[in-house]
């Protein structure tokens, strides 16, 4: 939640005026909801709350100049409003001014005192940033305001996920459900926190609440892929992938995706990203070295990040999306991502490459090398290639039926929606791969691939290999990233606390019957199963 959330009526301005502009805005009618706000700040210019919704609207169709002007045209009311204050610090963390966004941010927690709300808007900011300390001490004053707030002790269970301190997330966890039995999102963050064992588990109540009236339709999703990991965890094969169906076939049905959408995107990549592109004198921005590390997700991405951030020289930023916010900067015409593609391709590298380094600098803590661990990145590789010519670009590839079956297991909530379906799954996996061989053709030497069949069994020389990649000199520490104390928000936030082992590498045949639609599409596609 962002600034957008925290707002407080603080004037006499027209109430009904007020619940009008945010009807439109419930409705996406945007337009006319800014043009509502235009009016109220004309005639009552004194109204704070519609200063801030005209902000908003302005920033909803992407006029972050405008947005910023109005917001700063509220603060001359009140120079000391929270709420613009906070939208001001999203706005520059948007338009990539990320210091100047920080600084804001830790103005206003010095000033917070007991808000619970503000203390609670402001730790969401840092854990976009990866700032997952600094979330963790904003999320602990929140709840000292309000110690059985089941939201509050929510949000800190996932900032302490991040720092690596399980068995307090656990007992969090075990909080809010105690206080809110129907937060079925927690039942599925708990299950993940651990392997779950036959003296431990909570199979049993899972089951008992999923008999129940559930009270969101995402109930059933959340609850079936809590059960189907604790049933995994037990050795419950057949039954642990009834439970994944059922909370998979619930969440495709809340969802409106079609997989051909993109697959047409990344064949449409590939065609626009052809050799006259790659041909072209493209000057980028030289001065940044950062690593990326990219693929599909549940590929072993997380893993060569703890490996490569355990360097003294490497710090990582996690999963950003300031690539594509650079990319969409650069082409702000595009309406859709079908004019993204054609437009990105003519784009100026060499500013994308500028800005991205710009605003990663930022919170990169003075780090020689940065990671970017966006698995989708793989998107953008080719323009990727030429905006940053000294990135280090790592693939890591898995496996094909593993990764389909990790990804098919992972609640990923907003994220990858073709990991819901299996005919969904077999299609993205197969348009990644005919978009990586068309990378691989065009960059034979830019693109370091690491399998991670071969990184679990060959721990030290794929290691080795990895650091060397990135021109680092050999530190110990690498072979021992579950001693990384670095934080980590990601699906994999509690493997990563764990040594490097193989008990995932063909998992998938614990369930070969249930995933045979899966293998027959893929090898339909070429893929060697």
């Amino acid at each position: 939640m962002g600034a957008a959330g925290y707002n407080r009526h603080m004037t006499d301005a027209p109430g009904s005026l007020l619940r009008e502009i945010e009807a439109l805005a419930a409705r996406r009618q945007f337009a006319a909801a800014e043009q509502q706000a235009d009016y109220l700040t004309r005639h009552f210019p004194q109204s704070l709350d519609g200063w801030l919704m005209l902000a908003r609207m302005r920033q909803q169709r992407g006029d972050l100049v405008g947005a910023r002007g109005a917001a700063e045209e509220g603060l001359r009311v009140a120079p000391q409003s929270k709420p613009l204050r906070l939208l001001l610090a999203e706005l520059a963390l948007q338009a990539g001014e990320i210091g100047d966004g920080l600084r804001a941010l830790r103005a206003l927690e010095a000033e917070a005192g007991r808000d619970g709300i503000l203390l609670q808007h402001i730790a969401q900011f840092y854990t976009r940033l990866n700032l997952h300390a600094e979330a963790e001490g904003c999320y602990r004053r929140a709840l000292a305001t309000a110690p059985g707030n089941p939201k509050y002790l929510y949000n800190l269970a996932t900032a302490v996920i991040a720092l690596g301190k399980l068995d307090e997330a656990e007992a969090l966890l075990d909080r809010v459900i105690a206080a809110d039995p129907h937060d079925y999102d927690a039942y599925y963050n708990r299950a993940t926190l651990r392997k779950q064992t036959a003296q431990s588990n909570h199979v049993a109540d899972i089951e008992r609440l999923i008999a129940s009236r559930l009270r969101d339709p995402m109930g059933d999703v959340q609850l079936g892929y809590a059960l189907a990991k604790e049933l995994e965890d037990l050795g419950e094969h057949r039954r642990s992938f009834a439970a994944l169906k059922r909370g998979a076939d619930a969440r495709k049905r809340l969802l409106s995706y079609d997989v051909t959408d993109d697959v047409r995107a990344m064949d449409l990549i590939a065609a626009a990203f052809d050799t006259a592109f790659f041909a072209r004198d493209i000057s980028g921005a030289r001065e940044a070295q950062p690593i990326f590390i990219l693929g599909l997700p549940r590929s072993g991405t997380t893993l060569v990040d703890r490996i490569l951030s355990s360097h003294s020289q490497v710090e990582s930023l996690g999963e950003i999306n300031d690539f594509a916010q650079a990319l969409m900067r650069a082409v702000p015409q595009a309406k859709n991502k079908f004019e993204l593609i054609a437009a990105s391709a003519q784009a100026d590298a060499g500013a994308i490459g500028r800005h991205y380094a710009q605003t990663t600098r930022a919170i990169s803590a003075g780090a020689l090398r940065a990671i970017d661990k966006t698995p989708v990145n793989f998107l953008y590789l080719g323009l990727i290639a030429r905006a940053l010519p000294n990135a280090t670009i790592i693939h890591v590839r898995r496996n094909a039926m593993d990764v389909c079956y990790a990804m098919h297991k992972t609640l990923f909530r907003m994220a990858y929606p073709f990991s819901y379906d299996l005919s969904d799954l077999a299609k993205y996996y197969l348009a990644y791969r005919r978009l990586m061989a068309h990378w691989e053709k065009h960059l034979p030497d830019r693109i370091v691939a690491i399998d991670y069949e071969d990184l679990v069994a060959n721990q030290n020389d794929a290691t080795r290999k990895l650091v060397a990649a990135c021109g680092l000199g050999w530190e110990d520490g690498c072979l021992a990233p579950e001693r990384n104390e670095k934080p980590s928000l990601t699906a994999s936030a509690a493997q990563v606390r764990q040594k490097v082992h193989a008990g995932s590498v063909g998992l998938w045949r614990a369930y070969a019957e249930e995933l045979r639609p899966l293998a027959e599409a893929l090898r339909n596609g070429g893929v060697e199963i």
